[in-house]
Parts: C-alpha cells; structure tokens; sequence
C-alpha cells in the first residue's frame, strides 16, 4: 500500500511538471494558438442607444450584423444576414447612412498599400430587407450623402455620385490619371505619413462636396519587379517622393452637386505645402482646410466659404520641430471647435470659438492626452483617454468643458479604451495588461463603474499559464548619463540571479512610438516568451524620441535621427550588462522598420557592447525615404546633410565585428528594398561576414502562407547560433 502510494505520488507530481513546463512553438504562435476574441467592427450607432457588431456564424458560414441594447446588452435584432441574400458572400465592413436605415456593405476586397483598397459594395435598405448594387466596378471610399440619397465614391483617381433612387451616376472629376493626377484619394505619401485615404467630404446638407486633387505628374517614380507566377517578372511602378525630392501638388476644390460645377479654392500664397486635413463645419457652407509648409513647423487652419471661396486662418500653430496631424478638430454645435495640441509641451484638449478664439485649454498637467472620445453637449461633459496614472499606462476621463470636475472613469490599471453610447450614459470598455487578457465591459459614463462583462478571455490566459513562461516585469532604467527610460524584462521563469543569462533586446525606437505599454501579448510577445524558455532574458527600452513622455522628449531627436536613440539603446545595454545575472558579452539586438535602422546602427556603433543583431525591413538611409515622414524630423538632405549621413548605418559597416542578419521584402512599397542593397553593397565593399534573407514579392510586413513562421523560425535559430 504505501509503495503503491509514492509510485501514484510521483505519477502525480511528474504530471503536473510535465504541463508546468510545456512549451510555446512557433508553430502555435503562428497558427493563433493564442488568439483572443473581441467584438469585430463594434459600432456605436448615432440615433439610438444602440451598437453593432459583425458576427460570423461558422455553421451556417454566412455574416451578421447584429444590433444591440448599449443598456441591456441584449440583442435586439440582426439587421443583415449574409445567408438571406446570396449575391453577398461576406462583409468585409459596413457603414451607416447619417438616418441609419441604409448600410454600405463592402465584400472582395483587394489591398493597394496600407490603407487603400477597391472593393465590391452593396447598399442594404433596413426596412425593406432589399440588396442593391449600384456599380459593378470595384471603386474607393463611399460614402453616403447626408439624406442617404446618394453614394459619393472614387474610381480610377476620378470622384463620381451616383443617385440610389434612380441609379444615375455623375463623374465629377474627368482628368484623373494613373501616376499623374488623383481626385479626392491620397498619394501613396499621404496615406502612409498622414494615415488617410479619403480625400473628399459632403457638407452638412449635401449640397456641395470639397475634394483634394494630387497632380503627382513631375513626382519621380519608383519601380518595383514582381516575380509572381509568370515567365518574365512584371513591373509596378508609382509615384514615391523621397527626401528633399518632388512632392505632388495639392489644390482644393468644392464641387457643387446642382450645377455640376467645381471651383478651385484659393488658399493663400502658399509653396510647396500640404493639405493634411479637409473636414466641413456644421455650417453647410463652411469649410475647414489645415495647411502646413513643408517642413511641418507651421499650421494653419482655414475656414472657407464655399459660396464665395474666401478663406480665412482662425488658428496657427508654429512649433520648434514639428506639428502632429490628428482626427480630433471636433466642431460644436455653435461651430466652435474642439482642438488638441503639444502647445505647452503635452498633448491637451483646447476649445475655440467659431472665430478660433481661445476659450479654455481644457486639460492641463505633465501628462499626454492620447484619445479624444467626443462631447456630450446635454452635460457639457468631454471624454478623453490619457498617460495621466502613467506613461505606459491608459486610462478614460470625464472632464467639463470648462476644465473642472475631472473623473477618472476606469479604475484598473493597464490600457482602458471606449466607445461610447449615442447619448454618452454608457461606454463600452476594452481593457487589458500585461497580465490580463483583453476583456469588454459596459460601463456607466457617470462614475465609470463597470455593469457586466460582455467578452473576457479567461481562456487565453489560463492556456498560457500552463507553460513555462513569466510575464514582463516594468521598471525605469537609469543610464549613466542620467537619462530615465521605461522598460520591460522578460526573464526565464526558472530564473536563478546566481546564473549569468545571454539578453536580447527589442525595440521600435521611432518618433513618437511606444514599445513599453502596459497591455496584453501581441505575436512577438509570444516569440520573446519563447526565448525565455530556450535560457534567454529579454528586455525592450524605450529611448529618447518615443512618445507619451512630453514634447522635449520626443522632439529631442529633431535633425538627428538615430543619434539619441541608438546612444540609449548602447547606454542601456551598458546598465544590464553590469547586471550580475546578464552575461554582458552575448548581448543582441532586434528591430523591424525603424527598429531595424536601429539595430543595425547599435550593431555597428556599439560593436563592444552588442555580439549579434537581426535588422528587418530596415531604413539604411533616410535619403532613401519619404519625404513627408523623414522631413519631418530631418527637414531636407540639401538642407541637413550631416544629419542624413553621421546617422546612417551604411556609413558605419566597417565598424562590425559581430554576427549581422539582415532581411528584407522585395515588394517593399514602403521601406524600399533598395535600402538593403545598398546595405549589403557597403557591407561586402568593407569585406564584411554576415548572413541575410530576402522574401521575394512581400512587402514591409513579410507575411502570407508559412513566411512569418519560416521567417521567425530562421530568426531563432540566428540567435541560437549567434547569441
């Protein structure tokens, strides 16, 4: 009896070892062994205190929009199923007309860069339960006029309406031409640095429609070979300015949906300018226009008539560096507006009047608002997101327009993001950590206490603990000369302090960029997990330039990109390795994008600090990138050469000395795969040893079928070897 006991005792003990120290695979984190769920296309209705969501049922394999009570959280009905009207396949988004009785449902959808994309559209009408197409073409950003009547839309760098009662269609724009001139959709530049496709708007009573038009014609162009399938390899080639070159000319123009007739509008005595921002005022023949120079120092806000087509700049903003663009320009009721701005060294709210008329900078303190939610004109309430309970951290605030009576309204730290109830009495929140899973609760507006939870992933977390695996530990690193960065480690969970650890450092670095927050796993936490339980520590720093730490911080790499940024990264991985459990001779570094123009510069610069780094779809030179980001930290190579040129890794390749993998896309639209040609051109020049992998026909995220996974699995085995 006894032996039968301790040989059951050991069964039970090896078993539970056995699942404590289960491992994590690439193969699990590249199949979504540790997806979450969440609430797809969650969307706040305008009339009604009510939301959708877009639900998939498997068994049916047919697309829901389903609408539920904010209060109850019950559903109330499905507005649309795929399964009752056959013509429709799937739904790859959806949008209301302004009275919300018709959907524009977009399906097929086929990619153009990061944000763009043709796609099939139907109109639903709700009442009805009828499906209509009004193009058979696959165009650009519809949208509804204000009485729901007609379809605006963009197809072939030309505008058209089309009317849905009579299934007219109008062209407004008749010159747009592929690589020359684009009418009311973004340049590949604009999308990519001001993050917007869209470059047309209806006024408030649909009366008239302001457009944005590129002339892109004297833009030099860059090409790229495409492998594909075929026998010869095809050619795409676009319009991409590079620093200091030729950018597209913009002019503004409102067309006018009764005469059919389009008026340039004259915004001044401008050159060589941006047009970052368009947006209509509630005033119907009012129009805002933000209009920056090109070094993006200098902004000014326009309201135009678009009777007459006078202008007038109600607001300017100058700044030392440069100017971020948003979507907050938030117009009340009266046209006063809301604004946010780093005017006093952190990102807050500010309120206008119609005139821009300064009547109260509404929030105030060392801290970043990060998220403008909207304003409840009943309770004269604003709701914002911000760094205040720290800078990794997010949390919702309720504060009154006029600055007072502030509310923390979440009280759990980590990342807290809303969406908010038509008439603001309730939100839904999306909270997560390090720790804790993503979840969705519907809370009250007014003391923000949560009412029920509507998703949780308890299950994502509970799989996870069942392998070897510790979370982040969040701490501030002091280097020596005296400059504080946030932080994270990832250490082995059987972590011995007694043992000297090989470290592999990860960053982002980028201006404005966060890499240190407070939220729940993302793939590559996964992978770091991973390394963790192959006897690495991992840590990722986050220097001077990242963001949510006050303007001087992250404008201080102004002219100098890479100069204070790989300094840190150096300096911090001097801190560790005095660390007595960081072995400070295996040291590496990794970086994708910006994160690879670091870590290949903190390979070269800090060739006695750092033994093995791995670059991805790295920047080598900024002259080799677009003007509209790179200008805007480093104004023009003819203007700052050395700026360009000190920082540049290509410039440092005979510094090497450790063990270098670099990787790259060929159908890079964004990183030019160029950057590493020339990268491996001054590598072998320098007589330089160094491994390197290139993904043909990928673009900057290198993915599609088993790429991440062979990618990440080549990665691992890198450092394994090397580090």
């Amino acid at each position: 009896m006894k032996k039968i006991t301790f040989v059951l005792l050991v069964w039970i003990v090896s078993s539970v070892s056995v699942v404590a120290q289960q491992k994590i695979t690439l193969e699990e984190i590249w199949g979504g062994a540790f997806r979450t769920k969440g609430m797809d296309e969650l969307n706040a209705m305008k009339n009604t205190n009510q939301y959708t969501v877009l639900n998939f049922d498997r068994t049916s394999r047919s697309f829901q929009i389903d609408l539920y009570d904010f209060a109850t959280l019950e559903k109330v009905s499905t507005l649309l199923d795929t399964k009752n009207h056959p013509e429709l396949k799937s739904i790859d988004s959806y949008t209301f007309d302004a009275k919300e009785q018709k959907i524009l449902l977009a399906t097929n959808t086929n990619p153009i860069f990061r944000h763009s994309f043709t796609a099939n559209y139907f109109v639903y009408d709700i009442a009805a339960k009828k499906i209509s197409k009004f193009t058979e073409k696959e165009i650009q950003e519809p949208t509804f006029s204000p009485d729901g009547n007609k379809i605006a839309y963009a197809f072939e760098n030309n505008l058209y309406t089309v009317d849905l009662a009579t299934n007219t269609e109008t062209q407004i724009t008749t010159d747009g031409q592929k690589n020359a001139i684009i009418n009311g959709i973004t340049d590949w530049v604009y999308e990519e640095e001001f993050a917007f496709v869209k470059a047309y708007d209806w006024n408030a009573d649909g009366s008239k429609i302001a457009y944005i038009r590129f002339d892109e014609s004297q833009v030099p162009e860059f090409s790229m070979d495409l492998y594909n399938q075929g026998l010869y390899p095809a050619q795409s080639v676009f319009k991409y300015p590079k620093a200091g070159e030729k950018n597209a000319e913009v002019s503004l123009h409102v067309y006018d949906v009764k005469s059919g007739l389009s008026k340039p509008i004259l915004l001044g005595n401008y050159q060589d300018f941006y047009i970052p921002r368009i947006k209509w005022t509630n005033d119907a023949a009012v129009l805002s226009a933000q209009v920056m120079n090109r070094h993006q120092n200098n902004l000014d806000l326009h309201f135009v008539n678009a009777v007459s087509g006078t202008t007038q700049i109600v607001l300017n903003e100058k700044d030392a560096a440069y100017i971020d663009i948003t979507d907050n320009l938030t117009f009340l009721k009266d046209n006063s507006f809301i604004w946010t701005s780093e005017k006093d060294g952190f990102n807050h709210i500010y309120h206008y009047d119609k005139t821009g008329k300064l009547k109260k900078q509404i929030t105030k303190g060392p801290w970043e608002v990060t998220n403008y939610y909207g304003y409840d004109e009943k309770s004269g309430i604003i709701y914002y997101q911000s760094v205040e309970n720290g800078s990794i951290n997010r949390d919702v605030y309720a504060v009154k327009i006029d600055g007072k009576s502030k509310v923390r309204l979440t009280a759990k730290t980590g990342t807290n993001n809303a969406t908010f109830s038509p008439n603001f009495q309730y939100f839904i929140n999306t909270y997560s950590s390090a720790t804790v899973a993503p979840t969705y609760t519907l809370n009250q507006s007014k003391t923000g206490a949560p009412i029920k939870t509507i998703v949780s992933n308890e299950g994502v977390e509970q799989k996870l603990a069942k392998y070897d695996v510790a979370p982040k530990e969040f701490f501030v690193v002091t280097t020596e000369k005296g400059h504080q960065l946030n932080a994270w480690m990832i250490k082995p969970k059987n972590f011995d302090a007694t043992k000297k650890y090989p470290l592999f450092m990860y960053q982002y670095s980028g201006p404005g960029s966060q890499q240190v927050n407070n939220d729940w796993n993302g793939t590559d936490d996964y992978w770091f997990m991973l390394l963790a339980q192959q006897g690495y520590i991992v840590a990722c720093v986050d220097g001077r330039g990242t963001g949510f730490k006050g303007a001087s911080f992250k404008k201080c790499t102004q002219k100098e990109l890479g100069k204070y940024e790989v300094e840190d990264q150096i300096d911090a991985a001097k801190v560790f390795g005095k660390y007595n459990y960081i072995d400070a001779s295996r040291i590496g570094i990794f970086g994708w994008s910006y994160g690879g123009f670091m870590s290949s510069n903190c390979l070269f610069q800090g060739a006695d600090v750092f033994k093995t780094a791995i670059a991805v779809a790295p920047v080598t030179s900024w002259r080799y990138y677009d003007s509209i980001y790179t200008e805007r930290y480093m104004q023009t190579p003819q203007e700052n050469a050395s700026g360009y040129d000190n920082n540049s890794p290509i410039n440092h390749v005979s510094k090497l000395k450790g063990n270098f993998l670099l990787i790259h896309g060929t159908a890079d639209d964004n990183v030019h795969v160029q950057n590493t040609m020339k990268m491996v051109e001054a590598l072998v020049q320098a007589n330089k040893q160094f491994d390197w992998a290139i993904y043909p026909d990928k673009n900057h995220g290198i993915y599609g079928g088993k790429t991440r996974l062979q990618l990440y699995t080549k990665m691992t085995n890198f450092i394994k070897e090397k580090l």
